[in-house]
This record gives structure tokens, sequence and C-alpha cells, in this order.
């Protein structure tokens, strides 16, 4: 585990999109083209002003992503996919795309995704942490165990506050019960895990994914502390809650 801490999220997001950068020209140039995660939210939108303006090989790069609303339009202003079509796929056009789709038949829509997801592993993942601690919709306690690429979870309360207060729905009632998400496992198959976490409201899931004393699937975060390529952004916000001398140990600069 690398830790970077920014004195704000505009730095940290700047900081986080050059690696990211940095990590698909390397997977590039070793495989011949880079198989890109993302994650989506409003944690990620200073890294996403950063990375679409950055130089960098797009038309080699393959896109995933890691999670959808089930029965959510592609034009609902909360959708994942419209997301990602606005703030990356219109802004750098890469070489190609595979969205989660929770319209329809789910079922085959996961059935036809997985075997995309599955040829091969991310070769760059940028994964979020929640305020419940989550990757993805993977709310605690996470499933470690399943070795499917996708599944339909139902979203506990405090993910779904997060949802509303960052602005998506405009009552808790509005946010859908049920999600697609990638699993754990899955994530955990990436060669390279990065992950961008600013903000206040984001201190005390940071605080537990580093102090906890072993990694547990109530904390589904600390997961992340196995992997062996895992860098951390946090700004002063998000690792304010944190124990210094605990940061200092695994903190870069």
């Amino acid at each position: 585990m690398k830790v970077y801490i920014d004195t704000n999220a505009e730095c940290m997001g700047k900081r986080a999109a050059k690696e990211t950068v940095r990590r698909i020209k390397e997977a590039v140039e070793m495989r011949g083209e880079c198989r890109l995660l993302l994650s989506t939210g409003a944690s990620q939108f200073e890294m996403f002003d950063a990375l679409v303006t950055m130089d960098a090989p797009w038309d080699q790069v393959v896109m995933f992503h890691l999670d959808e609303y089930v029965g959510m339009p592609a034009t609902h202003n909360a959708s994942f996919r419209k997301y990602l079509t606005e703030r990356f796929i219109d802004k750098v056009h890469p070489k190609a795309y595979y969205f989660v789709d929770g319209e329809g038949d789910v079922e085959e829509n996961l059935r036809r995704l997985t075997k995309e997801v599955k040829r091969a592993p991310m070769d760059v993942a940028l994964i979020g942490i929640g305020e419940n601690s989550h990757i993805a919709f993977n709310d605690p306690p996470a499933d470690f165990d399943t070795e499917e690429a996708y599944m339909v979870v139902k979203l506990e309360e405090r993910c779904k506050k997060q949802q509303m207060g960052e602005g998506w729905f405009a009552t808790i009632d509005d946010v859908p019960d049920r999600a697609i998400t990638m699993t754990v496992n899955q994530i955990m198959k990436s060669r390279v895990i990065l992950s961008v976490v600013p903000g206040k409201r984001k201190a005390q899931a940071i605080k537990m994914t580093i102090e906890a004393a072993e990694v547990t699937n109530q904390i589904p975060a600390t997961k992340l502390r196995e992997h062996p390529d895992w860098s951390l952004y946090l700004d002063e916000d998000s690792a304010s809650m944190t124990d210094r001398a605990r940061l200092e140990q695994v903190r870069c600069y």
C-alpha cells in the first residue's frame, strides 16, 4: 500500500490522473492495449477533469466500469453510463467500452459482460471507497468469496444516503434498492489499483480502512490492503481522522 496526501481534491485528482496515464502507457507498451476499470461518483470529479486533458494512447484503451443501478435508464442523471459517457467517453473516445447495463434482461447482460471482463485482467483499476467503506457497491458485510465477475446486490441504508447526499437523488426513497456491482474478487484481480478518495465525508472510512487490525468484510475496503500494487490518493480532509503516525508509515511524496 502506498498513500499520497495532497492539500485539496484538485491537486489530488491531478496527481492520480498523472499516475493513471503513466500506467496506461505502460500497459499499452507491454500488451498493446490497456484494459481500464473506472469508478464513478462525485469523489472522482477532479480526477476525471484532469485525466481527460492528458496525452494518453486513448485509441488503445478498453474501458469497463464497476456498477449500475438495476432498472435505471441511461438517460437518468444518476446513471453511471451517462456519467461515463459525458465525463470520459465523449472526451477521449477510447478504443472500446463495455457498460454495466441494469435494464432489460439483467442476467443476459451480465453474461455477455462477464465474458468480456474475464478475457484478461484489468490493467489499471480506479476503485473508490464509499462512506460505509464499500468498494463498488459491495456494502458491508461484503461477499469476499464469490468468483462471479458481477452480482446483483441490495443497497444498504448508508450507501443510499451517500448517493442522495452527493445530489444524485432528491430523497432517499428515490435511490434504487438494487444495483449491479463488480465483485470484490474480480476487482482484486486487477494488475494495478488506484483509489481516489477526497473529502471530509470519507474520513471515517479511510480511518477504518487503514487502521483496522485485520482485513474484514465488515470494512470492505480493507481487502485492498492485500493487493500487491495498490495506491491510495487522499486530500487533507479525507486523511484528517486517520492516525498521522500510521499514515507516515505508508505515505509517499
